[in-house]
Order: structure tokens, then C-alpha cells, then sequence
């Protein structure tokens, strides 16, 4: 892993002459006031380091006739060097080999020289660099698809579920009727059968009234022949007695059905409604169950599949494409959080570098300062930052481009108010 030993800096924008020696872990602070050179340095590091698309657009310090002087000393033996009137790059490799800006490439990270560029990326575009790096980013692409296809389904479906209960608890019930709609050709054919039975009765007692009236003319004429009248009144008497158990069925209460039997279906067909709209909306809900279950089994692959990954920093995620820590996405990170995310990916993308540029650490309180510092240390990491302080935080301080060392080392201070 390599890192920077030391640095001297001469007339690059608003330095003057500046040398350094970084610690080799944890955080080394340029302290200064605004406009003495501070943000200078961090520029004139990744000038010479990542090359001429780093250079600044006025790299030379404004009055000098002496052209900007580069050189810092790298951990692996490496002394790179920027100097003279088109500033040239110079690697000069200890074993003797020759070198240039590829060299540099091979451990150099683009993101470590320039750091806010990562962090002012969109959610998405930091997601994608932690996918790339962890190596699963087409696995979760593809589970992050499968659930959004696998929402959107469960969307609709409980939105047809919702309506199809509503539905069929606005719909009327009727009680007191049938389960199934009545059929009017049974009740037509049962009057019938009564109909056709009356006329039967209607038949015999037509027969009595006939052999009734032979009897009362066999008696008026007193000429027939006994024999006539003596048959005539075995026939009244047989005719008679079939007569005179008879009763006639009433078809009132089939007229009634049959006059009511669309009414009756009506309420029938209502209430099958009813019942299948309530058996609808149950089969949607079972189906919005199903697709939540088929979400989570989604959810706890992605989980899974993130675990089971040698992560950058415990506590980094993606979900949705975009890059959570602890579970919060980038902007409800603190600026600390923010900070160590950024490190820790950056870190990852190229191992063999082992420092990373930091401007601006001014919004750290001096406990969050000595936390991250700690972390880096944890973490075999070197960064070289800049705040807005003089205080004993600084290993060095920048007035007016030129470098000094604050009068005692760093330790940790509790600030008064008003101090910043």
C-alpha cells in the first residue's frame, strides 16, 4: 500500500514554499486561515500525482518568475517531481527503471486526489462505483428489478383487491330468499300438472251430471224398461260414490310465485353477486399476499447477497440504486458519516493507494476529528486534510503560502465558544 512520506511545494498558486511529512497512518491537518495556501497544497499533490488533467487552470503563484516545483517522496521509493518552465513530470524509480504517468496510474486512485468528486456524485452514480468494486452489482441489479416488477404487480393487484371489497360491501343483500334463481318452467309445469288434474275431476263430475240426468228421464218416462233404470242407477250410484271423494287443488299460490318470480330472481341474482364480488376481492388479497411474500424473499436475497460480500465498510448497502450507510441514504449521512463512506469506497477502488485528499474538515467538531482520525489509523490509511484552524490539531499551519509547524503536537482540545 502506498503512501506519501513527505512533500516540498514551491510557487504553485498561492504557496510560496511548503514542506511536509505526513504521518504514515491516521490524519495529518493543514491548518490556516481562508486564502493562505491550504487548498494549494491538496491541488498541487493531485497535480502531481494524477497528472496534467489535475493541473490547475493558473498553476503558477501570482509575482513569481520562478516556475512551480513539485516533489514528493512516496512510501515505495518513488520520487515524483513537477519542475521547470512546462513542469515536466519526473518519476525516479530507486531500483533505476524509468517511469512516467503510468507508473503513477498503476497505484495512484483517480477518487483519493480528488475526493468530492465521489462525494457529490448523485446517489446512484456512488451505488454504482460500491457495486462495481463488491463485484455484485449485475446480481443486484437483477434482484432490484425482480422486486420492482414483482411491486408494481402487487400495486395493481391490491388496488383491484380494495375495490373489489368495496364493491361488494356497497352491494344490497335480500333476505328470505332462494340461494339459487327460481325457474318458471318447473312452476308453469307444476300448475299444469294441478290444471290437467282438475280437468280430470271436471270430467267425472260432468259424467255423474250425465248419468244423473238418464235416471231423472228414466224416471219421468215410466215407459222405459226396468232394466234400463235398474242400469242407469248402478251407473249414478258408481259415478257417485268416484265423485264424492274429490277435492280440486288450488293454484293460487303458484299463480302468486309465477306472477313473482322475476322479482324474486332479481334478489336471487343480487345476492350470488354479492357473494362472488366478496369471493373476488379474497382471491386479489390472497394474491397481494403472495406477491408480498415473493418481495421479502427478494429483500432477504439482497440482504443476503450484500453480507455475504467483503463490503468496504460495515453498514453499506444499495437499495433501490442508491448507496444507504446504516440504513440512511447519502443525505441524511452526516457530513463525518459522508466523509468516512466516501474514504472507505475510494480506499477500496484501488488498494494499493493508501492516502486520500480531504479539503474542508472544518465542519468536524474535535471529537469527530479525533474519531475519524482513529478510524483512518484502524484502517492503515494516511490522509492529508485541510481546515479552516490554527489550533494544535494542525500539524502544520499556512500563512501567507508559506509553511510552519504548530508549537506543540496534536492534541485533543476542548474548543471554547466563539473559537471558530
Amino acid at each position: 500500500m502506498i503512501k506519501i512520506n513527505g512533500f516540498q511545494l514551491e510557487n504553485v498558486k498561492r504557496i510560496k514554499a511548503v514542506e511536509v511529512h505526513p504521518n504514515e497512518n491516521g490524519l495529518t491537518v493543514v491548518g490556516g486561515k481562508n486564502n493562505q495556501g491550504k487548498t494549494s497544497i491538496l491541488d498541487s499533490i493531485a497535480w502531481a500525482l494524477g497528472g496534467d488533467k489535475f493541473k490547475p487552470s493558473q498553476a503558477a503563484r501570482d509575482g513569481s518568475a520562478i516556475p512551480p516545483f513539485l516533489h514528493i517522496e512516496l512510501s515505495n521509493g518513488l520520487i515524483v517531481e513537477r519542475k521547470g518552465k512546462n513542469s515536466s513530470l519526473k518519476v525516479i524509480d530507486p531500483n533505476g527503471n524509468k517511469g512516467g504517468q503510468q507508473l503513477l496510474n498503476e497505484f495512484i486512485e483517480t477518487l483519493a486526489l480528488d475526493l468530492p468528486k465521489f462525494m457529490n456524485a448523485s446517489g446512484k452514480e456512488k451505488a454504482n462505483i460500491l457495486l462495481k468494486i463488491i463485484g455484485v452489482g449485475d446480481q443486484l441489479y437483477e434482484l432490484d428489478r425482480q422486486e420492482q416488477d414483482v411491486y408494481n404487480r402487487r400495486h395493481a393487484i391490491g388496488q383491484i383487491a380494495d375495490q373489489k371489497l368495496k364493491y361488494a360491501q356497497e352491494m344490497q343483500q335480500y333476505q328470505g330468499v332462494p340461494e339459487e334463481p327460481v325457474s318458471i318452467t318447473e312452476l308453469i309445469k307444476q300448475q299444469q300438472d294441478i290444471l290437467a288434474r282438475n280437468g280430470e275431476n271436471k270430467r267425472k263430475r260432468e259424467l255423474a251430471d250425465t248419468y244423473r240426468a238418464e235416471v231423472e228421464k228414466y224416471t219421468v218416462i215410466m215407459a222405459e224398461t226396468k232394466l234400463k233404470l235398474d242400469a242407469a242407477m248402478e251407473n249414478l250410484r258408481i259415478a257417485e260414490k268416484d265423485a264424492a271423494d274429490l277435492h280440486d287443488e288450488s293454484t293460487a299460490e303458484l299463480e302468486r310465485s309465477i306472477a313473482d318470480i322475476e322479482s324474486i330472481n332479481i334478489k336471487v341474482r343480487a345476492n350470488l353477486d354479492r357473494e362472488k364480488a366478496f369471493e373476488d376481492a379474497e382471491h386479489y388479497k390472497n394474491q397481494y399476499n403472495d406477491l408480498t411474500s415473493q418481495i421479502n424473499d427478494i429483500r432477504t436475497k439482497r440482504t443476503n447477497l450484500l453480507n455475504n460480500t467483503d463490503l468496504p465498510l460495515k453498514g453499506l448497502s444499495v437499495s433501490d440504486g442508491e448507496l444507504l450507510y446504516n440504513g440512511h441514504n447519502w443525505d441524511n449521512m452526516s457530513s463525518s458519516e459522508q466523509l468516512r463512506v466516501s474514504t472507505a469506497i475510494v480506499r477500496k477502488l484501488n488498494p494499493n493507494c493508501g492516502f486520500v485528499l480531504i479539503d474542508k474538515l472544518e465542519q468536524m467538531d474535535i471529537d469527530t476529528l479525533n474519531e475519524f482520525g482513529a478510524w483512518l489509523e484502524s484502517e492503515n490509511l494516511q490522509a492529508i486534510a485541510t481546515r479552516v484552524s490554527t489550533g494544535s490539531e494542525c500539524a502544520i499551519i499556512i500563512e501567507d503560502g508559506y509553511g510552519r509547524e504548530t508549537p506543540e503536537p496534536p492534541t485533543q482540545k476542548k474548543w471554547k465558544a466563539g473559537e471558530f
